[in-house]
């Protein structure tokens, strides 16, 4: 049973399409407690950082302990930016720290017309280096060629740090896909992202044991 975190960031209804259409068996736990029952938790999101602070405390101590004790975590958009340490979009809320670095404003460049927000479909470019934080092949992204297109909405993004396995570039580059042993992270809704969304999504509940 995979535990989809709602802690009010946003809409839930397309990620719970998304599941239901790869067949998986999951709940919206009402209690912190849950997450250690769980197959693998998703803790999805979008907007304001300030939002993730409603899971500091019991939900941010009980989800630590779960993905110490291996189990599986996948944090979508805001949900992945909460891996890391903080945000400087409110910058009194801590993550929970999972993966070391700080989330940071995305540069305009008028000259590019490129815009803040980003908005749209973009590619994820697999890095050639593997990440020195992986001792396997990267998961997340199995079955996917370098070069897929997600779609992405977010002003905000986290540095390419080694546990980047595809980074995306608008104006800046900056990590689209994370992930280290059982700690998943994608700055894009997979859910929206046709095929290659839901190949990323299966591949999460694979390492779960879904």
């Amino acid at each position: 049973m995979i535990a989809l975190i709602d802690y009010g960031a946003g809409n839930l209804t397309s990620v719970r399409k998304a599941l239901t259409a790869l067949g998986a068996d999951f709940t919206i736990p009402t209690s912190a407690e849950m997450c250690s029952q769980a197959a693998g938790l998703i803790v999805p999101g979008v907007g304001h950082f300030a939002a993730t602070a409603a899971l500091e405390g019991e939900w941010l101590q009980a989800i630590k302990a779960a993905v110490e004790d291996g189990v599986p975590l996948l944090g979508i958009c805001l949900g992945m930016q909460w891996l890391f340490e903080g945000s400087d979009e409110a910058p009194d809320v801590q993550g929970l720290g999972v993966i070391r670095g700080r989330i940071t404003k995305l540069r305009n460049d008028p000259a590019r017309r490129l815009k803040i927000p980003h908005v749209g479909w973009n590619a994820l470019q697999f890095r050639t280096n593997p990440s020195t934080a992986l001792e396997t092949a990267p998961r997340l992204l199995s079955g996917l060629p370098s070069g897929a297109q997600v779609y992405f909405t977010h002003s905000y993004a986290a540095p390419v740090t080694d546990e980047c396995i595809a980074a995306t570039e608008h104006a800046n580059t900056f990590s689209s896909v994370v992930e280290r042993d059982n700690i998943f992270g994608v700055q894009f809704h997979p859910e929206k992202s046709g095929d290659a969304g839901l190949q990323i999504l299966r591949n999460f509940l694979q390492a779960c044991g879904c």
